[in-house]
């Protein structure tokens, strides 16, 4: 029986956009105490548990997160206080009870997700092990090859950059993460100064990528081909590009508008665009293609190229064992983007990826654009073993932070870990 939890506290902190979130503390009979808080998207699939905002327009601009907080305090944390800390499928479960609903809409998943991180975190510290040993149980780890967005756009930039929104550098020829967060930070540089010396912005996004107005959504794949040339990598070989459109952002009355492009797209016209990227460009992964209801568009866009690059759905199955079963069944994809506060429990995040694992599709464990100095998703990672993990710029420190802990795991394991590479990606 592990350590017994004696109180669960819940406050309002703020996010990386100043944005406020939920941390939530808790003490055990032991005297170990543990924290976590919670990330919050701007990017939202529609289908994603409720993250419960006061909608207050006198505090925060209606963001405020009191409501959350005072469910954690006052009917969490009484629910749980007593309970034996590493029983976190049984705890999850009594959290998903006291909501009684399917997207935690009472209580909010954002209260739920702060209390669910924060009981593992505790008990990895109760049971004295890191927290990526205590979430896997084994002793054989792989460790995840980084995608590192370096220029935002979309929604990320209110529009003002390329319609998609991630262009993102994946180095997995490196042989280790020490090496492969060198290579992202080389050719991260080496792009500022392309920008630069191209008179273009050299702002930052939320994710830390850069900002450059450009004049078409393939600019972006080109000054990032010249930057990895520039750090002295060879695309494809050395470094690939990984690209999430975000599609539901810009999917109006049925047609896909790129802004940028003056295009009005159907379904089968934007696959046939991204056939044309695949043709010409190293890229070896693309998330969220089509639109998160385009379910007919996304079974054709897995037929035309399913077989070539790791089609990932984000907004289409929101974390969410049951979309994942429909997208499996109606052999829509090949691999699931996985945001554990997208369905609220650590629990409910374990049953996704084993689902996934099970019908041999990819996953991409993946933080949000509203994040914490919490390394959370960095052990997550490691822990199931996925092999690729999502979390912004070599910039900003709350990105930083997820890319450090995971050069501090493979310290620790000595050579025993071993770095995913490009057999992580799914084709």
């Amino acid at each position: 029986m592990g350590a017994i939890i004696k109180s669960i506290q819940a406050r309002e902190i703020l996010d990386s956009r100043g944005n406020p979130t939920v941390a939530v503390e808790i003490a055990l009979d032991n005297g170990v105490r543990g924290w976590e808080s919670v990330p919050s998207g701007a990017s939202t699939g529609t289908h994603e548990a409720i993250e419960l905002r006061d909608k207050d327009p006198k505090r925060f601009g209606g963001k405020g997160v009191l409501k959350a907080v005072k469910n954690v305090n006052t009917i969490i944390a009484p629910a749980l206080k007593g309970k034996d800390v590493t029983t976190q499928r049984e705890l999850d479960e009594i959290m998903c009870e006291l909501d009684g609903t399917e997207n935690k809409g009472n209580l909010g998943a954002n209260a739920i997700c702060g209390v669910s991180l924060a009981l593992a975190r505790t008990a990895a510290k109760s049971c004295g092990l890191h927290l990526y040993e205590y979430l896997s149980k084994t002793e054989s780890y792989t460790l995840p090859v980084p995608m590192i967005n370096i220029i935002n756009g979309g929604i990320h930039t209110l529009m003002q950059g390329p319609d998609f929104q991630e262009y993102m550098i994946v180095p997995h020829g490196a042989k280790n993460i020490k090496e492969a967060m060198r290579w992202a930070s080389e050719t991260y540089h080496a792009l500022k100064k392309l920008l630069k010396d191209k008179g273009l912005s050299i702002s930052v996004a939320d994710e830390g990528g850069f900002v450059p107005t450009i004049n078409s959504n393939k600019e972006p794949i080109n000054l990032i081909i010249n930057a990895i040339e520039k750090a002295g990598y060879i695309p494809g070989e050395h470094i690939s590009i990984a690209l999430d459109i975000a599609a539901s952002c810009f999917f109006i009355k049925g047609k896909y508008l790129l802004r940028i492009e003056h295009e009005e797209l159907a379904a089968e016209e934007m696959i046939d665009y991204y056939i044309n990227l695949i043709d010409n460009y190293p890229i070896i992964l693309i998330e969220d293609g089509l639109s998160e209801d385009d379910w007919d568009g996304w079974k054709r866009l897995n037929e035309k190229l399913g077989q070539e690059i790791e089609l990932v759905g984000d907004d289409l199955f929101v974390t969410n064992v049951k979309r994942i079963k429909q997208g499996i069944d109606e052999d829509v994809a090949n691999s699931v983007l996985i945001k554990i506060n997208q369905i609220g429990t650590v629990t409910e995040t374990i049953a996704a990826i084993t689902l996934a694992k099970q019908n041999k599709w990819g996953f991409v464990v993946s933080h949000r654009s509203g994040e914490t100095v919490s390394s959370f998703i960095s052990d997550f990672s490691v822990a199931m073993g996925g092999g690729k993990l999502k979390t912004g710029a070599p910039c900003r420190g709350e990105r930083v932070e997820k890319y450090n802990q995971l050069i501090r795991i493979e310290e620790e394991q000595k050579g025993k870990s071993v770095y995913a590479g490009k057999d992580a990606f799914v084709r």
